[in-house]
């Protein structure tokens, strides 16, 4: 699936014309994608908008139909910047990125499912992936946009989060 496609039918949307012509300062601020790998009926798409002269956020839902949905906030929460839609991005390629990372670090297992967050992180839009993994296991991604290269790659195991939680009771 392309970022592209994605978002040309969220713009083209009814729902998406109509909120922008009410909130005409809104921006895109935040993007959330999981990727099933074996159920492609499970991914979800998601861009997220800010409305700076209110502080709230609104996500457009778009794996079944468009769902415009207002996310909660608290006051302390950081304000995410503007995160730019030029740069296109396949999940197909991407996966077929972090398989050749995985085969370079001598990680046998299997990708189940990828999340990945578009953030723009130090000036840069980027894409923060958690990737599970048989075996338990997670890989955390970042990837900057529009180069679309991996900049941090870190393996970890549920096990290993599940006593780090354990810990802090």
């Amino acid at each position: 699936m392309n970022s592209q496609f994605l978002f040309e039918k969220l713009e083209s949307s009814e729902e998406y014309e109509k909120f922008m012509k009410e909130n005409p300062k809104a921006y895109l601020c935040s993007g959330f994608f999981e990727i099933s790998i074996n159920n492609n009926s499970e991914n979800k798409y998601h861009f997220d908008y800010y409305l700076p002269e209110t502080g709230k956020t609104f996500s457009f839902q778009i794996e079944d139909g468009i769902k415009l949905i207002e996310l909660e906030r608290n006051s302390e929460e950081k304000v995410l910047e503007e995160v730019s839609m030029k740069n296109n991005f396949n999940f197909s390629e991407i996966k077929d990125m972090i398989v050749n990372e995985m085969e370079n670090r001598k990680i046998g297992n299997k990708i189940q499912k990828m999340l990945f967050s578009l953030q723009k992180i130090d000036g840069k839009d980027s894409l923060l992936g958690t990737i599970f993994i048989s075996g338990f296991g997670i890989l955390k991604v970042m990837i900057i946009l529009p180069e679309i290269k991996i900049t941090e790659f870190e393996k970890k195991s549920l096990f290993d989060m599940v006593k780090f939680i354990g810990k802090k009771k």
